[in-house]
Parts: structure tokens; C-alpha cells; sequence
């Protein structure tokens, strides 16, 4: 098992190598958008439930449901819960679009190196050019993949934000049996 783990870090330590330093911005941007979506399943799945309970509760221990003042305090509870769900989401939003930006940073650091092949030994060294652009092609293709991860969690959180924010309304406005 030791051994297991140790070729897999050994292999994690060798594809960054190949990539160049901008994969470790990657993998930080990548590190802490798998915190965000972790901990936002962790709201969706175990903290909203609890919130919308409470709220429930609340507004149905309210005897008055339907005069002016009733339905602000109705709008305050939605907007709080619609808050909490959105919460962080445009960080995450943010960190999946700076991924693909990065993946072309590493490719144009990247393609530095190969025109410094191109200028130091002529154009006639085909193999070396070819290891420089295999190199500088590794991080677009990790900042795609980083970004790819994100895209799905971002679009279904969003519309996990929305559609809850709405069934709590609806709860709301339907009389407690």
C-alpha cells in the first residue's frame, strides 16, 4: 500500500515536472475548488435541510401568515435561505474560469523554452522542439481538465440554489396541515 501511494506521488511529481511551474498553480487553484464544491455538498446535503426546517418551524408557529408585515418577514426568510444557498458560489465560478487561463500561461511559458531550442540549435532539431511543445501543451490540457471539473458542480449548485430557494417558498405559502 505504501509502496502504491509513493509511484502515484512519484507519477503526480513527474507529470507536473513535464508541465512546467505553472502546474502548481493549477493544482492549488484545482486544491481549492474541490474544497468549495466539497463544501458546498456538505451545505446542500446536510446544512440547508436543517436551515429550512428551521424556518419552517418558525413560520408556522406564526399565527398571522398573511398580513403585510407576515409576508416580509416570509420574503426576509427566502432571501436569507437564496443567500446561503448562492454562498461562494462566484468564488467557485471564479476559480473555474482562472483554470483554462492558467493551462495558457503554462503553454505560452512553455513555448518560450521551445523558441530558445529554435534560437540556440536551429530549427533542426525536430525532437527537442517536439519535447518543448509536448511540454508546453500539458498545461492548457490540465487548466481544461481543472476547469471541466468545475463547470459541472458550478451549473448544478446554481440550479440547486434556485430550485430550493423556490420549494421553500412554496412551503411557505401553502398553510400548514
Amino acid at each position: 500500500m505504501f509502496y502504491q501511494l509513493k509511484e502515484a506521488w512519484f507519477k503526480i511529481l513527474s507529470f507536473i515536472d513535464m508541465g512546467g511551474p505553472v502546474l502548481w498553480a493549477i493544482m492549488a487553484v484545482l486544491f481549492f475548488m474541490w474544497l468549495m464544491i466539497l463544501e458546498r455538498l456538505w451545505y446542500y446535503l446536510i446544512a440547508f435541510p436543517r436551515m429550512r426546517k428551521q424556518f419552517l418551524e418558525e413560520w408556522f408557529e406564526r399565527h398571522d401568515t398573511a398580513s403585510w408585515y407576515a409576508k416580509r418577514i416570509r420574503e426576509q426568510s427566502v432571501s436569507e435561505a437564496n443567500i446561503a444557498l448562492k454562498s461562494g458560489l462566484g468564488f467557485l465560478d471564479s476559480l473555474v474560469a482562472i483554470s483554462p487561463l492558467l493551462g495558457l500561461f503554462g503553454t505560452v511559458y512553455g513555448m518560450l523554452g521551445v523558441f530558445e531550442i529554435m534560437a540556440t540549435e536551429g530549427t533542426s532539431n525536430a525532437r527537442a522542439m517536439a519535447g518543448g511543445v509536448a511540454r508546453a501543451t500539458v498545461p492548457t490540457m490540465a487548466g481544461m481538465i481543472a476547469a471541466l471539473s468545475g463547470i459541472f458542480f458550478t451549473t448544478y449548485f446554481k440550479h440547486k440554489a434556485t430550485t430550493e430557494t423556490e420549494k421553500l417558498e412554496d412551503s411557505m405559502l401553502h398553510t400548514h396541515e
